[in-house]
């Protein structure tokens, strides 16, 4: 099985150079575009099969060992991110096909997209399995590039100024990244995390703090922690539908995973989980009062994923298997909820011709399966029971009640006051844009509406409906299963997220993936 830990990196990779390579050939594109993101979900449920069987997989490319060579390491948590980052790349790659059918590639241009799509993809799984730390850079810019790309398709004024606001935060961010890489390497001689593990106790406690505060605002940037949040909702809603939809579901996520990989192999000490609680504390609150004051549905939606970071955040902060294993679930939940909220958005804006709640209604009526595609995954969000929100949620409380200082239960009172805020943004949607019928929204001034405010740079009041293929509906469909199948199945899932955070219980098990031997001192 170690044989199928490059493939993960490789398969994407190759289908970006043939898709290239076809040139303008959309429908041979598409054809390998889905073929090699069918085959990579293969591999993702074969790893993770082995992995939880078996044991973690490393191996060293290349034949030379670590740490002189490149080390990819796969154990519970990257087969988990691999898998469901793969569903979810799939569905929305299946989005954009039946979108760009339908609209003739004039939104995502098929020449230009699926060979950007897959080295996205590409970027995601070299995140996910790389053991040094300088390879999770690669990664990340490896992401950067294709995501400015993606981000920018169509060439409009506000994707312009939302790609280069992500640009200029993404390149932050990495040079934050790469300055704290060249710190750990001066400092320890070794980019490779498990040896960094082995003799970061060895350091000075100084300067301990100060790589660990490096790397966390480096991967909180990435992630979207409040204060650095900044950018994420006038950047992502101004992308075409499906880019939307991948963007909020997978790249903060990968910022969350490195924060999960610092803390728990780097920097397993409770020094900083204070600082990380009040951290998430701010960004839930932040995030839902901001979805509370929005009129636009993708930016609502652009609010939640910032405040639902918040929990995340908790559960590696709190520094339990129990907390890591509830922020493990949460995240593979958030995953999928989210981007099947902004594919139903992508659905409503091509019904309804816009997003905005004070310009559409009476969707209930007229598209009666996108309300039920908005509905069910809504709900799910703002965590009401039996949805997998509530299950991730309620696992995030206990592990922080059993923790039982002040600090846990404000922030168990915060988290459950975010999740009715949440509850009331996606109501409020609902009431305005399905239940609300249509001839009552001209003029219409209800205290709902009074509250909230347009999208900034907005100039259009409302675009002409296009058709919706029966591919795009479909695909949002499979992904709202899948978010009922999370419920469904939440207890072995959530059995396999607490053996993903027994991995994590320390750093000595990552240290024996790499160096079965031991480590050089």
């Amino acid at each position: 099985m170690t044989a199928l830990v490059p493939l993960v990196v490789l398969v994407p990779l190759l289908g970006a150079a043939v898709t290239l390579a076809l040139g303008f050939r959309p429908q041979a594109q598409r054809i390998v575009a889905i073929v090699a993101l069918v085959i990579e979900l293969g591999l993702g449920i074969a790893l993770l099969i082995a992995v939880d069987a078996g044991g973690p997989l490393a191996m060293e490319l290349g034949g030379w060992s670590a740490p002189f060579g490149i080390v990819l390491v796969v154990d519970r948590l990257s087969a988990v991110m691999v898998l469901v980052s793969a569903l979810v790349l799939l569905a929305v790659l299946l989005f954009s096909v039946g979108q760009g059918i339908a609209d003739g590639d004039e939104e995502t241009p098929v020449s230009i997209y699926n060979p950007t799509y897959l080295i996205l993809t590409t970027g995601v799984m070299v995140a996910f399995v790389s053991g040094d730390l300088f390879n999770l850079y690669v990664g990340f810019e490896i992401l950067l590039v294709a995501s400015y790309v993606l981000i920018t398709l169509g060439g409009t004024e506000a994707r312009i100024r939302a790609g280069v606001t992500y640009v200029i935060v993404s390149l932050l961010s990495s040079l934050l990244f790469l300055a704290s890489i060249a710190m750990v390497y001066g400092a320890l001689g070794t980019v490779n995390l498990a040896q960094v593990a082995a003799r970061m106790q060895d350091l000075p406690a100084d300067v301990q703090v100060l790589l660990h505060v490096m790397l966390l605002v480096a991967f909180g940037i990435k992630a979207a922690v409040f204060p650095l949040s900044f950018w994420l909702p006038d950047s992502y809603p101004s992308a075409p539908a499906p880019v939307t939809a991948a963007f909020a579901g997978l790249l903060t996520k990968i910022g969350v995973y490195a924060i999960i990989r610092v803390e728990t192999v780097i920097f397993p000490g409770p020094e900083l989980n204070p600082a990380l609680m009040v951290v998430a504390l701010l960004t839930m609150v932040v995030g839902a009062l901001g979805a509370v004051a929005q009129a636009d549905i993708k930016r609502i939606l652009s609010f939640t994923l910032v405040s639902h970071i918040g929990y995340m955040i908790l559960g590696v902060a709190l520094g339990t298997a129990a907390g890591t294993a509830a922020a493990i679930y949460y995240i593979a939940h958030h995953i999928v909820i989210q981007t099947t909220l902004f594919l139903a958005a992508g659905l409503v804006e091509r019904e309804a011709g816009s997003t905005s709640i004070t310009r559409i209604g009476g969707l209930l009526a007229s598209a009666p399966l996108v309300a039920v595609l908005f509905f069910v995954p809504a709900l799910n969000l703002g965590g009401i029971p039996p949805f997998s929100g509530f299950i991730g949620k309620l696992g995030l409380f206990q592990a922080a009640a059993e923790q039982g200082d002040a600090l846990a239960y404000v922030l168990i009172g915060a988290g459950a006051l975010v999740s009715l805020l949440t509850l009331y943004a996606l109501v409020r949607v609902w009431n305005l844009a399905f239940w609300r019928p249509a001839g009552e929204v001209e003029g219409d001034e209800t205290r709902l509406l009074r509250t909230v405010e347009e999208a900034p740079h907005s100039t259009t009041t409302i675009a002409a409906t296009r058709a919706t293929s029966r591919l795009m509906t479909a695909s949002t469909v499979l992904m709202v299963v899948v978010g009922i199948a999370l419920t469904v199945f939440a207890g072995p899932l959530y059995g396999l997220a607490d053996r993903a955070a027994d991995n994590l219980d320390g750093p000595e098990q990552y240290i024996q993936i790499v160096f079965p031997q031991g480590v050089e001192p």
